[in-house]
């Protein structure tokens, strides 16, 4: 599907309005996350703290890996809130929420004992944003979809999900050599 004008109006009302929930949705968790490591707000512990906490998870340099990750994740969640740069968002999210499940993987599925649930939860909902596009009501529809390019979402998932794949191993890696405590 081709994501322009020109798709923006074959979509009945409702569809575009279900789309603009779930960017609202996904989007505003994914900016309320990112702004908790990168500022402290909502409760975060900005990027010092959260920089700390990586380093004890095994993200080495914390400081850059706490940047990266509240980048991903409060970019993406702005940008999928905006419907702007639709595919390349949600092919972000995707690759920031992988990193993030991987860290909760040990404490199993469900939130409640840790686990990575609320990750998956997002990475699915940005995947199916960015392979649907966003709706009527977005950036993108407003301009044509110049920023929302099949290829782009495509060059989004392939680094996103490779940068993903490079960080769990680094992060691994460093675990098994006890470089780093595992999480608590």
């Amino acid at each position: 599907m081709t994501i322009g004008r020109k798709n923006c109006q074959e979509t009945s009302a409702l569809a575009d309005v279900g789309l603009l929930l779930l960017r609202l949705g996904v989007g505003g968790s994914l900016f309320a996350h990112g702004a908790q490591k990168l500022f402290g707000w909502f409760g975060g512990g900005g990027l010092e703290k959260t920089g700390e906490a990586f380093e004890q998870m095994g993200f080495v340099p914390g400081d850059r890996n706490a940047l990266l990750a509240g980048l991903g994740e409060a970019g993406s969640g702005a940008l999928l809130v905006l419907g702007a740069a639709t595919g390349a968002a949600g092919a972000g999210a995707v690759g920031t929420m992988t990193v993030a499940a991987s860290v909760h993987a040990p404490q199993g599925y469900f939130a409640t004992n840790g686990g990575y649930e609320l990750p998956v939860s997002n990475a699915l909902t940005s995947a199916a944003l960015a392979l649907t596009g966003p709706g009527r009501f977005s950036v993108d529809c407003a301009t044509g979809g110049v920023l929302n390019r099949p290829w782009m979402r495509l060059a989004a998932f392939a680094a996103s999900l490779s940068t993903a794949a490079a960080l769990i191993s680094q992060r691994q890696s460093r675990l098994r050599q006890g470089d780093s405590p595992a999480p608590s």
